[in-house]
């Protein structure tokens, strides 16, 4: 229907803004999960070139039917993205991350799904660069999943969420930053929603000390804190933060 259009070019118009692109020249971006091409359309207005992704031959027809301009590519992306290194100057992805998130096969494991995925467009993507990934998430699980995964593979940054306020406007945006930590752009009609922006900036600050598997390293600082943090969530009783928390006492003899 033309309110779901409608819908779909907003978005696509808030992810390429988050990319902040330079002004002066054509870039080229990959779409994760182009569908029939609407989100391209918005970045061949731009002026960028684009190359489309997705795992729906029928909607690939649509987009080629619609005479697009952007290259179009019938793929899976949990199998990963097929370009080489440095390929893109950026990439946006519309609705379409959380659906790596099931496992449509008995051989599919999401987070290795995720972490392919995530892992390859790291590589995909230029220094520097940013890739936006608009996503519904099913509950706050899926979100912590997701996040993990692509802090795993290398990539800064978090979740921007527009009108944290409101049920019918609220839209996740999973901002990443390639090579380079920028600063997180600030979440529409966040002014009252201070929370939010303490959760996203939580995903953010807490990258330095992960093992490989996205884990903070146990019993390390960050560790304890993570902990403690979860706790209070849940309304347990907890110790407060000091700066001796998680230091390690001396031995005596």
């Amino acid at each position: 229907s033309s309110r779901v259009v409608e819908i779909q070019s907003q978005m696509s118009e808030r992810a390429v803004e988050l990319l902040g692109l330079p002004e002066d020249r054509a870039c080229l971006l990959l779409d994760v999960g182009c569908g029939s091409g609407l989100s391209g359309d918005y970045i061949s207005e731009e002026g960028h070139y684009w190359i489309g992704m997705d795992i729906s031959p029928a909607m690939l027809d649509v987009a080629v039917e619609r005479e697009v301009e952007g290259d179009l590519l019938l793929a899976d992306v949990g199998h990963g993205i097929p370009f080489r290194p440095g390929t893109f100057d950026g990439c946006i992805s519309i609705s379409a991350v959380q659906w790596l998130c099931n496992a449509d096969k008995k051989s599919h494991s999401p987070p290795k799904r995720l972490y392919r995925f995530f892992s390859t467009l790291y590589t995909a993507l230029a220094r520097g660069s940013r890739a936006v990934l608009q996503l519904y998430p099913e509950n706050s699980e899926q979100l912590e999943l997701i996040t993990a995964q692509a802090m795993r593979a290398g990539f800064t940054g978090g979740m921007v969420v527009d009108y944290p306020n409101s049920a019918k406007a609220k839209k996740f945006f999973l901002c990443l930053f390639v090579g380079t930590s920028g600063t997180l752009p600030k979440g529409l009609g966040t002014e009252c929603a201070n929370e939010e922006l303490h959760q996203a900036k939580f995903t953010n600050e807490r990258t330095r000390f992960r093992n490989v598997k996205g884990k903070s390293v146990k019993k390390s600082r960050d560790w304890i804190l993570e902990k403690k943090e979860r706790r209070r969530r849940q309304g347990k009783e907890v110790r407060a933060d000091t700066k001796y928390t998680g230091r390690k006492r001396r031995p005596h003899f």
